[in-house]
């Protein structure tokens, strides 16, 4: 399929939430107020939402909705600002965020779709309130587990060691043999807006090493966003990552019994660098009524056919 089958549309309606601790959470909403609900959940986490119009999801029978997390995107304040505090910011509130946005816009059930980071944030949200899930669709599974961000960030310098030493490298040298994660977190809290730009720019430098190795790796991917972007996502990436997402060790495999009787699509590409198959594949055998989808010619960046089964799986739960 070359073309999403949906010409582009505008959104009918947007404004910020606002929770109640200084944060205000930037919402939009697509297609019909009287439409299935749909809470598509962006990636990082920090990427912000798509910003383009959508064109998957048919407007006569969705009503599609986009939101910014805590940080990031057009929500305030806005991580690139040192003042930002991001103890405000962990996985538990982007659940509760989610909760206070589905209250807010009237909805009782609505479809969950979140690709990597936003994976694991839905997977979080419906294993805690799966009475409000009606269905979900996973490309690009991850858990976020610690072992999961040790391969990002460690294991997959065996494919690029060059790159991943200058990833290493960014580092103060007291911090080249630990936790590389939690150094680029301690180099993202300084005031000195210089040093901020610097540990960005080799962070997603790494992030662009690790997709290029992939089938349909898009060169600058990550080190193409806006100066600020940059300095957001990874300030929000290093927070979360160094803390493990404040989620125990397997915790969402443990619990993917609790999304019985939600009917899920996985999507993953059999050379996502990033995030190894592995993943998708143990929760698809924890989740009753999940199905699982391997495509052979897609990475973490996506290909054709793996689009192509996404929109198969919009398809088909919009009547459902």
């Amino acid at each position: 399929m070359a073309d999403d089958p949906y010409p582009p549309g505008s959104a009918y309606d947007h404004g910020f939430l606002d929770t109640g601790d200084g944060n205000r959470i930037y919402y939009e909403q697509f297609g019909s107020p009287d439409g299935k609900p749909a809470l598509s959940v962006h990636g990082g986490p920090g990427s912000g939402a798509w910003r383009k119009p959508p064109t998957a999801w048919d407007p006569e029978y969705y009503r599609l909705i986009r939101f910014d997390q805590r940080n990031c995107g057009r929500s305030t304040p806005h991580a690139s600002d040192p003042a930002a505090d991001m103890s405000l910011n962990t996985t538990q509130h982007l659940i509760d965020d989610m909760e206070r946005l589905r209250e807010h816009l009237g909805v009782e059930r609505w479809l969950l779709y979140g690709s990597s980071w936003g994976s694991t944030l839905a997977l979080a949200y419906a294993q805690q309130h799966p009475e409000r899930v009606s269905e979900m669709i996973i490309p690009a599974v991850t858990t976020t587990r610690r072992a999961e961000i040790d391969w990002l960030y460690r294991g997959a310098g065996r494919f690029q060691p060059e790159a991943w030493d200058r990833f290493r490298d960014g580092v103060p040298a007291d911090g080249r043999d630990g936790d590389l994660v939690a150094a680029y977190a301690r180099l993202m809290e300084n005031p000195d807006r210089a040093v901020r730009e610097e540990a960005a720019a080799n962070w997603v430098a790494w992030e662009d090493a690790v997709i290029s190795n992939e089938p349909n790796g898009v060169p600058g991917m990550y080190s193409a966003r806006e100066a600020d972007e940059r300095i957001a996502f990874v300030r929000i990436c290093a927070h979360f990552f160094s803390h493990g997402a404040w989620l125990e060790e397997d915790q969402l495999l443990r619990g993917a019994h609790r999304l019985a009787g939600i009917p899920g699509v996985l999507v993953h590409g059999r050379h996502d660098m990033g995030s190894p198959v592995q993943t998708a594949w143990e929760l698809a055998k924890a989740w009753p009524g999940a199905r699982l989808h391997v495509i052979e010619d897609s990475g973490h960046a996506g290909s054709n056919a793996l689009r192509d089964v996404v929109r198969a799986a919009i398809e088909e739960f919009k009547t459902r």
